[in-house]
């Protein structure tokens, strides 16, 4: 599902860059919007993922000394923002005796720490990468399951920590 996504109205003015002036506007805002929001995080909400649309365009002055126009849009924004208790399927990334680190392509800090893992277990190392290992379940007596780096992974959201970054 994409219940892991929301669509997000945002208000931001900042200083277009000279270096886009000679594009249509509206091509020239979406290109400065996503290189200050996307691939970041805005605390309480999520990992900014998309530039959806624009709403409204507001400004155009020029702040004398700045020698650009700055700009007040409003904006939606396709945020990723699982909640505690989803379902999502991803990718084995690393595996190392501490848990599993997954991917989803886009967002690749999904961590599944050892004691979220099936039991029993056990792991063999894994010569590539160096420091890696090979999980599997012991689902019963004499039965293993391996956790391949090919497999796609079902986990459950336990707790979400979006580390902020700072926006320019």
């Amino acid at each position: 599902g994409y219940e892991m996504f929301l669509l997000s109205l945002i208000e931001h003015t900042f200083r277009l860059s000279p270096a886009l002036l000679d594009r249509p506007l509206k091509d020239a805002i979406k290109e400065e919007l996503g290189s200050i929001f996307l691939d970041k995080v805005i605390k309480d909400l999520g990992l900014c993922a998309a530039i959806y649309d624009l709403r409204s365009i507001q400004g155009g002055f020029v702040v004398p000394g700045e020698g650009a126009p700055t700009y007040t849009v409003k904006f939606r924004m396709l945020v990723f923002c699982p909640f505690v208790g989803e379902i999502i399927d991803a990718r084995l990334k690393e595996s190392t005796k501490d848990g599993l680190r997954l991917t989803l392509d886009f967002f690749e800090d999904i961590y599944v720490p050892l004691a979220f893992l099936p039991t029993p277990n056990h792991y063999e190392r894994d010569p590539n990468p160096e420091d890696g290992v090979l999980w599997g379940w012991d689902y019963e007596e004499g039965s293993s399951y391996p956790i391949e780096w090919s497999d796609e992974i079902r986990f459950k959201v336990h707790s979400i920590n979006f580390p902020p970054l700072p926006l320019r």
